[in-house]
């Protein structure tokens, strides 16, 4: 998966307030979560949801030639990255640039000498984002603390959902 991408050109850039990536995320939403809250796509939430201004997010876009296939927006932390949202070109599935968007979230994380990518939350019965249980080590917050856990499916007590993150040196 790596290797397949290698061809992309990556630009990391202030904002993702434009057309052409608004466009993108347009497709994404119709293409793939057009069962979901965020349809249909709307400017104003993708403005509010995906450009906070707060000066800690990092918007990466990942370019095919000079098409724009996919974007990451992840929030830099003291000790990681914040994984905000990944979007992209329902055309270029075979790419699986959700995926690629996190290892290379992982490999922005074990550049910096940073310890975490913040997955977001695992909610179980969610088959949308059982990906995220293929980046391994990975730690659950339960209980008030952060819990190292080997499992690829989700936790069958969680039905509204429980922050991961990915670590890089496991303890």
């Amino acid at each position: 998966m790596w290797r397949k991408n290698q061809d992309l050109r990556i630009q990391e850039d202030a904002s993702i307030d434009d057309d052409e990536a608004y466009a993108l995320y347009e497709r994404y939403i119709i293409g793939r979560h057009a069962d979901g809250d965020m349809f249909p796509p709307e400017r104003d939430q993708y403005r509010s949801f995906l450009n906070n201004g707060l000066g800690c997010t990092r918007y990466f876009r990942f370019y095919d030639g000079d098409r724009l296939i996919a974007v990451v927006v992840a929030d830099q932390m003291l000790d990681g990255l914040s994984a905000i949202y990944t979007f992209y070109d329902p055309e270029h599935e075979a790419r699986s640039l959700g995926t690629y968007a996190v290892l290379f979230q992982i490999d922005l994380m074990q550049t910096a000498e940073l310890d975490y990518v913040y997955l977001g939350y695992w909610i179980n019965n969610c088959d949308k984002m059982n990906y995220k249980s293929r980046f391994q080590p990975l730690e659950l917050f339960r209980g008030g603390s952060w819990q190292i856990s080997q499992s690829t499916r989700p936790v069958s007590d969680i039905s509204h959902g429980v922050p991961m993150r990915f670590v890089d040196n496991p303890t």
